[in-house]
């Protein structure tokens, strides 16, 4: 099983990205996924996650209302929609796959991870 994050760079504050997720290996019809990021010097956060079971979605506070994750089952596909990005959404962006049923919030729910995707928002 691989994932693949990408569509992270250099965007000025207020600016929007879309990154993506593609996996090798797994349906994301029957994984949830989730997205977590990791700036330098902090722990690893919680950002999204998608059910696979319905397809709903969760949100950290901080992200909330400027963030939206979408599933494109035709395209294998996972996307983190970020608008409105401030300074402090720079880190990197990974995105995890469970067989769970799951929004969960936490990185240990997760089974397989992708190598992150750097997004970094300038002031």
């Amino acid at each position: 099983v691989q994932l693949q994050a990408s569509g992270g760079g250099l965007v000025q504050a207020g600016g929007s990205l879309r990154l993506s997720c593609t996996a090798s290996g797994l349906s994301f019809n029957n994984h949830s996924v989730g997205w977590f990021r990791q700036a330098p010097g902090k722990e690893r956060e919680f950002v999204a996650s998608i059910r696979w079971h319905r397809g709903v979605t969760y949100y950290a506070d901080s992200v909330k209302g400027r963030f939206t994750m979408s599933r494109d089952d035709a395209k294998s596909t996972v996307y983190l929609q970020m608008n409105s990005l401030k300074p402090e959404d720079t880190a990197v962006y990974y995105c995890a796959a469970t067989r769970l049923s799951t929004g969960s919030r936490s990185g240990n729910s997760y089974n397989y991870w992708g190598k992150g995707t750097l997004v970094t928002v300038s002031s």
